[in-house]
């Protein structure tokens, strides 16, 4: 028989179409391994940045925020994905799928529009170096900052709120997690519209943000071009390819799941992989690109760090 939102107390996550099998125990300490490197490399960077004075800056309260990011969005789905695939503990209430369903997106949506502040610091120390430090003062870099977190937050909170009233007819949710259309396909309605708003919704707010993203760069691009020496071009690209190898990955990786949830010849399977590693691969990427390729995060881990070796 038919039920409410309201009438549910709790969905089920059932995972993927291979049963509960050895698959899902390779699966749990794949999901454990990469979320304890992730809260290691995200925790180091925010350690760093609030410890060291000299990362007081603006690229680096960008990065802290980022790093914050990646922390709460792997800690919001994957635990509960190892706890589904150890302990067969589908259940989730009501509460905590939308809860957990607004945390993921939102915080996508914030990352992007960070993304963005950051793409727009390096436009003005390579573009306008001289003018940096009056344009991009600490304070203008939290107004930003802030900024980025209201929109993201507001953002998702329209389609999460359509999602709530929706009539369900089940509450059996085949997916790792509350992800927004395998949730919104259970109601007992055609969900088409509301689908193709939330991913109007999500284009905007992730798409959007990256054609800035483009023309920051490609302004960075011709700067450098107009810098005489190879020395100048290097400094240049080292001083962007941290933060472009980070956006490259995030929106490569949005861009493989909006593909796949918006064309129905998709095997649901590759759906849920692509989900997966999307939960997981920035906020993977992110440390490790900043921890190996910049300078200033790498002295100050020497100095916080001594006895660590790993990074030269």
């Amino acid at each position: 028989s038919n039920t409410t939102v309201s009438q549910l107390t709790e969905f089920l996550l059932l995972g993927g179409e291979l049963g509960h099998n050895e698959f899902y125990t390779e699966l749990s300490i794949i999901l454990l391994v990469v979320y304890l490197l992730v809260l290691m490399g995200n925790l180091t960077i925010l350690t760093l940045v609030v410890a060291d004075h000299r990362l007081h800056t603006p690229m680096y309260i960008l990065l802290s925020n980022l790093s914050f990011i990646d922390i709460v969005i792997t800690t919001t789905v994957i635990p509960k994905m190892i706890s589904v695939c150890i302990k067969n503990d589908m259940a989730i209430s009501i509460s905590g799928c939308f809860l957990q369903m607004y945390f993921y997106l939102s915080l996508q949506s914030v990352e992007s529009f960070l993304l963005t502040v950051m793409a727009y610091d390096r436009y003005v120390a390579i573009c306008k170096p001289l003018h940096y430090n009056t344009i991009v003062t600490n304070g203008v870099c939290a107004l930003l900052a802030v900024t980025a977190w209201i929109l993201g937050l507001c953002g998702a909170s329209i389609a999460v709120i359509l999602a709530t009233q929706l009539p369900f007819c089940n509450n059996q949710v085949f997916f790792w997690f509350c992800d927004y259309p395998p949730v919104v396909r259970l109601a007992c309605m055609d969900t088409t519209f509301l689908l193709d708003l939330a991913l109007g919704l999500a284009l905007v707010i992730i798409y959007f943000p990256f054609t800035v993203i483009v023309w920051s760069y490609s302004k960075i691009i011709l700067s450098v071009f107009r810098i005489g020496s190879s020395d100048g071009h290097l400094k240049a690209f080292s001083t962007c390819s941290s933060h472009l190898i980070v956006v490259l990955t995030f929106y490569l990786a949005h861009s493989c799941v909006y593909i796949s949830v918006k064309f129905q010849n998709v095997p649901q399977r590759a759906i849920m992989v692509i989900s997966i590693v999307n939960c997981f691969l920035t906020p993977l990427v992110n440390p490790i690109v900043y921890s190996f390729r910049n300078k200033e995060i790498k002295r100050a881990l020497r100095k916080h760090f001594p006895r660590k070796r790993t990074f030269p």
